[in-house]
Protein backbone atom coordinates (compact mmCIF):
# COMPACT_ATOMS: atom_id res chain seq x y z
CA UNK A 1 0.00 0.00 0.00
CA UNK A 2 1.41 3.55 -0.89
CA UNK A 3 2.36 5.45 1.78
CA UNK A 4 0.33 8.30 0.54
CA UNK A 5 -2.80 6.70 0.22
CA UNK A 6 -5.50 7.20 3.06
CA UNK A 7 -7.00 4.72 5.08
CA UNK A 8 -10.35 2.82 4.61
CA UNK A 9 -13.42 4.64 7.05
CA UNK A 10 -15.49 2.28 8.60
CA UNK A 11 -19.26 3.12 7.97
CA UNK A 12 -21.32 5.11 10.45
CA UNK A 13 -23.09 2.84 12.47
CA UNK A 14 -26.98 3.46 12.74
CA UNK A 15 -28.13 5.09 16.27
CA UNK A 16 -31.97 3.75 15.59
CA UNK A 17 -34.50 2.01 13.41
CA UNK A 18 -34.86 5.50 11.08
CA UNK A 19 -31.87 5.53 8.20
CA UNK A 20 -29.90 8.31 8.75
CA UNK A 21 -31.31 11.62 7.28
CA UNK A 22 -34.85 10.80 7.36
CA UNK A 23 -36.84 13.18 9.91
CA UNK A 24 -38.92 11.15 12.33
CA UNK A 25 -43.02 12.40 12.22
CA UNK A 26 -46.00 12.19 14.67
CA UNK A 27 -45.41 10.93 18.09
CA UNK A 28 -41.99 9.63 17.20
CA UNK A 29 -40.60 12.77 17.27
CA UNK A 30 -41.58 13.55 20.21
CA UNK A 31 -39.00 13.07 23.35
CA UNK A 32 -39.27 9.68 25.03
CA UNK A 33 -40.96 11.60 27.92
CA UNK A 34 -43.16 13.17 26.02
CA UNK A 35 -44.55 10.10 24.34
CA UNK A 36 -45.21 8.48 27.00
CA UNK A 37 -47.67 11.15 28.29
CA UNK A 38 -49.48 10.95 24.95
CA UNK A 39 -49.83 7.30 25.23
CA UNK A 40 -51.09 7.75 28.77
CA UNK A 41 -53.58 10.38 27.51
CA UNK A 42 -54.80 8.16 24.68
CA UNK A 43 -55.34 5.10 27.19
CA UNK A 44 -57.80 7.93 29.06
CA UNK A 45 -59.34 8.53 26.27
CA UNK A 46 -59.99 4.92 25.26
CA UNK A 47 -60.88 4.27 28.72
CA UNK A 48 -63.44 7.04 28.54
CA UNK A 49 -65.10 6.01 25.34
CA UNK A 50 -65.51 2.36 26.49
CA UNK A 51 -67.02 3.53 30.06
CA UNK A 52 -69.42 5.49 28.25
CA UNK A 53 -70.78 2.81 25.44
CA UNK A 54 -71.01 0.20 28.00
CA UNK A 55 -72.83 2.52 30.78
CA UNK A 56 -75.36 3.58 27.52
CA UNK A 57 -75.31 -0.31 26.51
CA UNK A 58 -76.83 -0.67 30.38
CA UNK A 59 -79.26 2.33 30.02
CA UNK A 60 -80.94 1.03 26.92
CA UNK A 61 -80.98 -2.87 27.23
CA UNK A 62 -83.54 -4.39 28.97
CA UNK A 63 -82.97 -4.82 32.86
CA UNK A 64 -80.53 -7.17 34.03
CA UNK A 65 -78.17 -8.25 37.13
CA UNK A 66 -75.93 -5.91 36.36
CA UNK A 67 -78.53 -2.70 36.27
CA UNK A 68 -80.32 -4.23 38.83
CA UNK A 69 -77.26 -3.86 41.24
CA UNK A 70 -75.84 -0.99 39.51
CA UNK A 71 -78.78 1.44 38.15
CA UNK A 72 -78.24 4.27 40.14
CA UNK A 73 -74.54 4.39 38.93
CA UNK A 74 -75.85 3.86 35.55
CA UNK A 75 -78.25 6.68 35.67
CA UNK A 76 -76.10 9.29 37.31
CA UNK A 77 -73.72 8.93 34.36
CA UNK A 78 -76.84 8.75 31.37
CA UNK A 79 -78.83 11.81 32.97
CA UNK A 80 -79.43 14.36 31.42
CA UNK A 81 -76.64 15.13 29.20
CA UNK A 82 -76.77 11.60 27.17
CA UNK A 83 -80.57 10.79 27.84
CA UNK A 84 -81.97 7.98 25.79
CA UNK A 85 -85.51 7.54 25.27
CA UNK A 86 -85.74 4.35 23.31
CA UNK A 87 -84.99 0.88 24.32
CA UNK A 88 -82.51 -1.50 22.52
CA UNK A 89 -84.05 -4.44 22.10
CA UNK A 90 -87.33 -3.58 22.77
CA UNK A 91 -89.75 -6.35 23.34
CA UNK A 92 -93.28 -4.37 22.89
CA UNK A 93 -92.40 -2.15 20.28
CA UNK A 94 -94.42 0.80 19.84
CA UNK A 95 -97.58 -0.71 17.62
CA UNK A 96 -99.75 2.30 17.77
CA UNK A 97 -100.19 5.36 15.25
CA UNK A 98 -100.45 8.29 17.97
CA UNK A 99 -102.03 11.72 16.04
CA UNK A 100 -102.63 15.01 17.99
CA UNK A 101 -105.27 17.20 17.32
CA UNK A 102 -106.51 20.63 18.08
CA UNK A 103 -109.75 22.92 17.51
CA UNK A 104 -110.09 26.20 18.29
CA UNK A 105 -112.59 28.99 20.06
CA UNK A 106 -111.85 32.41 17.61
CA UNK A 107 -112.78 35.90 18.67
CA UNK A 108 -113.73 37.53 15.44
CA UNK A 109 -113.75 41.33 15.26
CA UNK A 110 -117.32 41.35 15.82
CA UNK A 111 -116.91 39.91 19.34
CA UNK A 112 -118.91 36.39 18.32
CA UNK A 113 -116.87 33.70 19.03
CA UNK A 114 -116.50 30.89 16.02
CA UNK A 115 -115.25 27.44 16.80
CA UNK A 116 -112.56 26.18 14.19
CA UNK A 117 -112.47 22.29 12.85
CA UNK A 118 -110.64 19.75 14.42
CA UNK A 119 -106.62 20.20 12.83
CA UNK A 120 -104.22 17.24 12.91
CA UNK A 121 -101.16 18.99 13.73
CA UNK A 122 -99.07 15.29 14.06
CA UNK A 123 -100.25 14.97 9.94
CA UNK A 124 -98.78 18.57 9.23
CA UNK A 125 -95.65 17.36 10.65
CA UNK A 126 -95.65 13.93 8.97
CA UNK A 127 -95.86 15.71 5.23
CA UNK A 128 -92.89 17.90 6.58
CA UNK A 129 -90.70 14.90 7.19
CA UNK A 130 -91.85 12.53 4.16
CA UNK A 131 -89.16 12.76 1.90
CA UNK A 132 -87.09 15.64 3.66
CA UNK A 133 -83.33 14.29 3.95
CA UNK A 134 -82.88 17.05 7.04
CA UNK A 135 -85.76 17.13 9.14
CA UNK A 136 -86.12 19.33 11.87
CA UNK A 137 -86.17 18.23 15.46
CA UNK A 138 -88.75 20.58 16.00
CA UNK A 139 -90.91 19.06 13.15
CA UNK A 140 -90.05 15.34 14.71
CA UNK A 141 -90.33 15.46 18.18
CA UNK A 142 -91.73 19.01 19.75
CA UNK A 143 -95.32 17.81 19.46
CA UNK A 144 -94.57 14.44 20.31
CA UNK A 145 -92.54 15.11 23.01
CA UNK A 146 -95.16 17.32 25.02
CA UNK A 147 -97.87 15.15 24.64
CA UNK A 148 -95.72 12.31 26.41
CA UNK A 149 -94.83 15.06 28.77
CA UNK A 150 -98.99 15.95 29.68
CA UNK A 151 -99.68 11.97 29.49
CA UNK A 152 -97.03 11.22 32.00
CA UNK A 153 -98.16 13.75 34.34
CA UNK A 154 -101.49 13.28 34.20
CA UNK A 155 -103.72 10.32 35.12
CA UNK A 156 -106.56 8.97 33.28
CA UNK A 157 -109.00 11.35 33.92
CA UNK A 158 -107.09 13.93 32.95
CA UNK A 159 -106.39 15.58 36.08
CA UNK A 160 -102.22 16.44 36.90
CA UNK A 161 -100.46 13.96 39.41
CA UNK A 162 -97.60 15.83 40.75
CA UNK A 163 -96.12 18.94 40.65
CA UNK A 164 -95.27 19.44 37.10
CA UNK A 165 -98.51 18.51 35.90
CA UNK A 166 -99.70 22.42 35.47
CA UNK A 167 -96.36 23.40 34.05
CA UNK A 168 -97.04 20.30 31.01
CA UNK A 169 -100.13 21.81 30.06
CA UNK A 170 -99.10 25.28 29.80
CA UNK A 171 -96.28 23.55 27.72
CA UNK A 172 -98.89 21.66 25.18
CA UNK A 173 -101.06 24.97 25.50
CA UNK A 174 -98.73 27.13 24.25
CA UNK A 175 -97.37 24.67 21.16
CA UNK A 176 -100.93 24.47 19.88
CA UNK A 177 -101.47 28.29 20.38
CA UNK A 178 -97.98 28.86 18.30
CA UNK A 179 -98.87 26.21 15.59
CA UNK A 180 -102.40 27.23 15.32
CA UNK A 181 -101.40 31.12 15.04
CA UNK A 182 -99.55 29.97 12.08
CA UNK A 183 -101.89 28.15 10.02
CA UNK A 184 -103.40 29.61 6.99
CA UNK A 185 -106.50 27.57 7.24
CA UNK A 186 -107.39 29.36 10.71
CA UNK A 187 -106.51 32.54 9.49
CA UNK A 188 -108.50 31.78 6.44
CA UNK A 189 -110.95 30.49 8.38
CA UNK A 190 -111.04 33.62 10.95
CA UNK A 191 -110.24 36.52 8.10
CA UNK A 192 -106.49 37.24 9.62
CA UNK A 193 -108.34 38.78 12.39
CA UNK A 194 -109.50 36.38 15.03
CA UNK A 195 -107.94 35.57 18.38
CA UNK A 196 -107.43 32.46 20.43
CA UNK A 197 -109.56 32.63 23.27
CA UNK A 198 -109.49 28.91 24.08
CA UNK A 199 -108.21 25.08 22.79
CA UNK A 200 -109.02 22.04 22.88
CA UNK A 201 -107.20 18.86 22.46
CA UNK A 202 -107.52 15.19 21.88
CA UNK A 203 -105.32 12.07 20.83
CA UNK A 204 -106.21 9.76 18.13
CA UNK A 205 -104.79 5.92 18.83
CA UNK A 206 -104.84 3.73 16.26
CA UNK A 207 -103.03 0.16 15.83
CA UNK A 208 -100.31 -0.48 13.07
CA UNK A 209 -101.60 -3.15 10.77
CA UNK A 210 -100.56 -6.60 11.25
CA UNK A 211 -98.35 -7.67 8.67
CA UNK A 212 -99.85 -9.66 5.46
CA UNK A 213 -98.36 -12.90 7.19
CA UNK A 214 -99.62 -12.41 10.29
CA UNK A 215 -101.88 -14.73 11.79
CA UNK A 216 -102.83 -11.54 14.40
CA UNK A 217 -106.28 -9.75 14.55
CA UNK A 218 -106.54 -6.20 15.84
CA UNK A 219 -109.09 -3.82 15.71
CA UNK A 220 -108.43 -0.77 13.42
CA UNK A 221 -111.05 1.13 15.02
CA UNK A 222 -109.31 4.30 16.22
CA UNK A 223 -110.06 5.72 20.51
CA UNK A 224 -110.01 9.14 21.66
CA UNK A 225 -108.95 10.70 24.28
CA UNK A 226 -110.91 14.43 24.71
CA UNK A 227 -109.25 17.05 27.05
CA UNK A 228 -111.48 19.87 28.21
CA UNK A 229 -111.18 22.99 26.78
CA UNK A 230 -108.16 25.11 28.14
CA UNK A 231 -108.52 29.26 28.51
CA UNK A 232 -105.72 30.76 26.39
CA UNK A 233 -103.95 33.60 28.47
CA UNK A 234 -104.01 37.23 26.53
CA UNK A 235 -100.42 37.23 26.07
CA UNK A 236 -100.43 33.71 24.64
CA UNK A 237 -103.28 34.73 22.49
CA UNK A 238 -101.94 37.69 20.98
CA UNK A 239 -98.36 36.38 19.82
CA UNK A 240 -96.46 37.06 23.13
CA UNK A 241 -95.26 33.98 23.98
CA UNK A 242 -92.54 33.09 21.05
Amino acid sequence: MSPTSPEPVAPLASTGPYPPGEARTGIAALSPRYQVGVALALAVVAIGVCVHIGMTFLHVAPANTVTRAHGKAVDDWIYPEFEQNWKLFAPNPLQQNISIQVRAGVRGPDGMTQTTGWYDLSAEDGRAIDGNLLPSHTQQNELRRAWDFFVATHDSENRPVGLRGSLSESYLRRILVLRLGRDDAVRAATGSSGVIERVQVRSRTSNVPPPEWSREKVSMTPSYRELPWWRVPQDEARGGVR
